[in-house]
């Protein structure tokens, strides 16, 4: 008769042990994301990123980011992953931005101790919930097309970059 008393805690530990592991859980679920950051948008189109400045990593910037909604003036959400060259989060920066800052998204190798530096770019509420770690990740994804205007001010922004490069480059 001793033995299934026995039995019994050690379904109940195992059961225990077993929640333990999905409550400590680092990953945000869609759901996670709805319960966190209700929405009821202050201005028609407005929309919110995951903001932190320098966080360790995605689950600390997700975690305590402010739950406000972007300026008007932003359209995108703006995501730099700072990596150390076994691929560990250094830095994470998330943040509301103007189409121009979204202009050089993908990665590249740091001059600074081998760090890799993804930058990511999207639209939409609450979009950049992931980290850029690779060229596959860092991308600059829209779900409306970048109207014409816009395109004239991101080619003029261009332009205007390249002239000035080699204006330095000449001097």
């Amino acid at each position: 008769m001793e033995k299934w008393p026995a039995l019994a805690w050690v379904l109940l530990l195992s059961l225990i042990a077993d929640w333990l592991k999905h409550v400590q859980s680092r990953d945000f679920t869609v759901k996670d994301i709805i319960y966190l950051h209700p929405s009821s948008t202050p201005y028609p189109g407005g929309f919110k990123c995951f903001t932190c400045e320098n966080a360790v990593d995605n689950y600390e910037c997700n975690r305590w980011a402010p739950d406000f909604y972007c300026p008007r003036e932003t359209r995108y959400c703006y995501t730099q992953h700072i990596m150390d060259f076994s691929g560990e989060s250094i830095a994470v920066t998330k943040r509301c931005v103007p189409l121009e800052d979204c202009i050089y998204t993908g990665c590249k190798d740091s001059r600074h101790g081998g760090q890799k530096i993804c930058i990511s770019c999207c639209e939409g509420n609450i979009c950049n919930l992931a980290l850029p770690s690779n060229t596959t990740d860092a991308v600059f994804s829209t779900t409306s097309p970048i109207n014409k205007t816009e395109r004239q001010k991101q080619y003029m922004t261009t332009l205007l970059m390249c002239v000035g490069v080699i204006l330095f480059l000449r001097t």
